[in-house]
This record gives structure tokens, C-alpha cells and sequence, in this order.
């Protein structure tokens, strides 16, 4: 294995070999450019050399074409051609084609094994800006969560939090005083985003068995790290759920791996295309999250690179992480493109050779303004670099291929079959269930002491005694129970009664 990805040829004649050192490639990097300009093969390559080299890597498929990773490329592409020139242009000597060792993902369970985390797992921040809540309304799901916690309920899927919201919703003067407001508002609001979201799919993504991130990570026994592709054409029709999955998969990322401090390569690369529907109206909050995982997962061994039509497209913060950049052409037609171009050039070392911002206007396809971290994480002086020659095939592979490795695959079988445990939404309805019938044994009882009552009375009206029977209902207390259960259980058979009883007796969150 060599310290380095060859990534194709700079200088004058493009002879001068550029690579991406393994060991500062957990310092995170940018692919950009518009579109057309070649991005799609630059990721290409870049996995490639990651997985040559043992590094698993991650990235979603939006168009359908880096599938074509999981075969090798032909002699009798029709690109055949112009690829063996360019390799032999830039002294790509190893120039070969091959197949590489994918693993396809799909939220949807159709192009790939299925990815499921649960509501618990999500949190309440990710959750909130997948449904896209106003504040008080993430207050309100934040206390939701308190109480499952509190209680000890699993919050699994999308059932889960429904029926913990909906009890929320019928004790919200007691919550309120606990953990402060909770409008019913609120409550119907977060009640019909769900809608929304399950509407869009996402009752798939929610539940078990939950990704396991080992099944990410893993490498072949020939030493190749593994290809994740994660099937998102149609998951990109749902910007927020695209964005929020993937931003949920880097937390965890996060919170789950040790640190590893400076490894000779990273542990992982996580590959985040369409990185501006990250950022698009996000709140603050959120991209200082972003900003923060950035900084600190590449002590973990990971590293992210985001792929957008221009940089302007990731937060200034969240662009002086990356450290190793490939820049397609951007077009610069109007004064704002001009701007945002120049300030694209101001972010390079300068290069006395030619101008960056001319550079990044006038590149030409499948070439790039590129900058990778030196020596001592210092980074390199911009060059004009003719990207290497994929060895795989450019476009989608067919769907006979797809469906044989997904046969074939090494997590096969592992969650294809969705399992529905015992959590909130059963546990909740458990307690509904043992409120109802103690109303009902309440009134059983209420019943009884009514009938000792009238046949005391009737024997009175020949013995003149009064009636212990109705005294002990007045000043006992469990009567008092017993007196408002038999008002309320004639509701008992509908589902409107028997929210009443729960929420009066507050039999559902007493002793588990």
C-alpha cells in the first residue's frame, strides 16, 4: 500500500504527479464545481483510491450512475479511448479496470438492505429539523422525550411517538407545570409533520433492527475497504429527510467511535453529496453542530468530503475544515457567480503560474483546481490537475448486478425483515388498558356499596339505624376514585372515553 491516492497529473504538462496523502485525509475535503464539469468522476476515483488502500468508505447515489462502481470498466466504452490517452498523458501507469467491492443501502428497502435507526436514536434536535418545527414546538417534543425517558419507554418508530405525544397532549396542564408549557397547538402540529414525513416514506427508516456501524467499516479479507452506496434518488425527493439521515449517520459516527488521534489513514470517509441541502434554512444551532462533528470526528479516524456545486454552498465555518479541495469550473455569467468566484480563489495557495480565479473559470472537463494537505497538515499550492481515469464504469450498473450483490452481500439477511419490539406505543397502550379496568372495578365496587345501601335503607325504614354503607363512600377516599370512575366508565367503550379515564387517573405513568 502506498502513503498516497494518486488523483492525476499538474504542472505545466500535467506530468507532475498529484496525490491525497492518506494520512492527512481524515482532515475532510470539498468537491465542486457545476454541473457537468466532472464531480461524479472525481468521487469516483477518490473512492476507488480510499478503497484500494483499506479505508471503507460512504456515499449516497443520487443520479444512479456511481453503482457502476460495483463493475469494471470496457475496453469498448466508448470513452475507452480518450481515458488511455489521459492516462498515459499524466503517467498513470497503473491505469487498469476493475470492480470494487460495493455494498448497496436503500431507506426504502428497494435498491439496497434497509437503513433503520430509531426516534430514540434520532434525538429530538434531528427530529425537530426533519419536521421542520417552529421552537415551541421542538419544546414541546424535547419534553416528549423527557418523559419516555423518565418512564423508561422505548421510542422505536413513528407509532412510538404518536402515542407518547398523544399523552402528552391529554396531560398537558400537569406537564406544564413540570417542564413548562405544552399547547395543544404544539401537539397537533408535531402530530401532523409525523403525518407528513410517514406520508414521504419515512415509517421505513424508523424501527428495528437499527444500522449497526460495524457493517459500514468493514474490508474485504483481500484488504479492500468496502463501498457503501446508499440508493438516494428517491430519497433526495425528501430534502430533509436526505440531509437529516445523513447528518444522524455522521452523529453517530461521532458518538460511537474511540479516538484514534492521527492514524496513517482514516478509518473511514464519509462522502456527502448535495451538501447544500445541509445548510439550506438551517437553524443555527444545527451548523454549529455540523461545524463542531466536523472538527472533531477526525480524531476518530473519519473524514468527510462534500460534494456541491459551489463552496458558497457549505457555511464559512464548516469550509475551513477542509483541508483538501477539488474544484471543478464554476460559471461566472453574473456579478454575484464573479463574486462568489473570486471568493472560491481567496480560500488557495497561489500559484505564480497562473491566476486561481482565471483557473477555476476556464478548467475544462474532467479537470480541477485542486489543494491537498501537505507535510505538517499545511496546505498545498493550488494546481491544474487533469483527473486520473476511473477503473470502473461510468453510469448505473444494471439492475440484475445490483440485485445479485445485494444477494450476496456480507450483511445479507441481517435486516431485511423488520422486527417490531415491545416499546412506547404497546407499553402505553398496556396502561391505558389497566386504567380502564380499574375504573371498571372501581364502578363494580361503587355498584355494590350502592346495592348495600338500599337494602340498609329498606331495613331502616323498619329498624330506624342509619346507613354506614353511604357514609364509608362519603369520607373514604378510595370512593372518591370509585365515584368518579363510575362516572366516567359508561365512556369506557369509546376511544374518546377511555383518553378521559387515562388522563384523570393518571394511570398511565404510575409505578412501571
Amino acid at each position: 500500500m502506498t502513503n498516497s491516492i494518486f488523483i492525476g497529473g499538474g504542472g505545466p504538462d500535467y506530468s507532475e504527479p498529484q496525490g491525497l496523502l492518506l494520512k492527512y485525509a481524515n482532515r475532510h475535503g470539498l468537491v465542486a464545481g457545476a454541473t457537468g464539469t466532472g464531480k461524479t468522476v472525481t468521487l469516483q476515483i477518490l473512492a476507488e483510491g480510499f478503497s484500494d488502500a483499506g479505508v471503507p468508505v460512504i456515499l449516497s447515489d443520487i443520479k444512479g450512475d456511481v453503482s457502476g462502481m460495483a463493475v469494471a470498466g470496457s475496453p469498448d466504452h466508448k470513452l475507452h479511448g480518450p481515458f488511455t490517452e489521459r492516462a498515459e498523458k499524466i503517467g498513470f501507469e497503473a491505469f487498469r479496470y476493475d470492480s470494487f467491492p460495493v455494498v448497496f443501502w436503500d431507506l426504502f428497502g428497494e435498491q439496497g438492505h434497509p437503513v433503520r435507526t430509531t426516534i430514540a436514536e434520532m434525538g429530538p434536535l434531528l427530529l425537530s429539523r426533519l419536521l421542520g418545527l417552529s421552537d415551541a414546538q421542538e419544546g414541546v417534543l424535547n419534553i416528549a422525550f423527557r418523559v419516555a425517558d423518565e418512564e423508561g419507554l422505548p421510542l422505536l418508530d413513528l407509532d412510538d411517538i404518536r402515542a407518547l405525544l398523544l399523552w402528552v397532549g391529554e396531560n398537558a396542564d400537569e406537564l406544564s407545570l413540570r417542564y413548562g408549557n405544552v399547547a395543544a397547538a404544539s401537539v397537533g402540529a408535531i402530530q401532523r409533520s409525523l403525518l407528513v414525513l410517514e406520508n414521504q416514506g419515512a415509517a421505513h427508516f424508523f424501527g428495528e433492527p437499527a444500522l449497526d456501524l460495524a457493517d459500514l467499516m468493514q474490508v474485504t479479507p483481500e484488504g479492500r475497504g468496502h463501498v457503501n452506496i446508499l440508493a438516494a434518488d428517491r430519497l433526495v425527493q425528501s430534502p430533509q429527510l436526505y440531509a437529516t439521515f445523513l447528518l444522524w449517520l455522521l452523529s453517530e459516527l461521532f458518538e460511537t467511535l474511540p479516538e484514534v488521534g492521527n492514524p496513517d489513514k482514516p478509518k473511514l470517509v464519509f462522502f456527502f453529496d448535495e451538501a447544500h441541502l445541509l445548510f439550506d434554512d438551517a437553524p443555527k444551532v444545527l451548523v454549529d453542530k455540523v461545524e463542531q462533528v466536523a472538527r472533531l470526528i477526525r480524531s476518530k479516524g473519519v473524514g468527510v468530503y462534500f460534494i456541491t456545486q459551489n463552496p458558497d454552498d457549505v457555511p464559512e465555518d464548516v469550509l475551513g475544515q477542509l483541508g483538501n479541495r477539488f474544484q471543478h469550473a464554476l460559471r461566472a455569467f453574473t456579478a454575484r457567480d464573479q463574486k462568489a468566484l473570486r471568493r472560491a480563489a481567496e480560500t488557495y495557495r497561489p500559484n505564480p503560474r497562473f491566476d486561481t480565479g482565471d483557473a477555476i473559470r476556464d478548467v475544462g472537463v474532467g479537470e480541477a483546481v485542486t489543494s491537498m494537505l501537505e507535510g505538517k497538515g499545511v496546505p498545498g499550492v493550488v494546481e491544474r490537475t487533469l483527473i486520473r481515469p476511473p477503473a470502473t464504469q461510468l453510469g448505473p450498473c444494471d439492475p440484475e448486478t445490483r440485485h445479485a450483490l445485494i444477494a450476496a452481500s456480507p450483511v445479507a439477511g441481517k435486516y431485511d425483515t423488520a422486527i417490531d419490539r415491545h416499546s412506547a406505543h404497546e407499553m402505553l397502550a398496556e396502561r391505558a388498558e389497566a386504567a380502564a379496568k380499574a375504573a371498571e372495578a372501581a364502578e363494580v365496587e361503587a355498584e355494590a356499596e350502592e346495592e348495600k345501601a338500599r337494602e340498609f335503607k329498606a331495613a331502616r325504614r323498619y329498624s330506624g339505624g342509619a346507613s354506614p354503607g353511604r357514609a364509608r363512600r362519603v369520607s373514604g377516599s378510595d370512593g372518591i376514585g370509585g365515584a368518579l370512575a363510575s362516572a366516567l366508565v359508561k365512556e369506557l367503550k369509546g376511544t374518546t372515553g377511555r383518553r378521559i379515564v387515562r388522563g384523570i387517573l393518571g394511570g398511565l405513568f404510575k409505578g412501571r
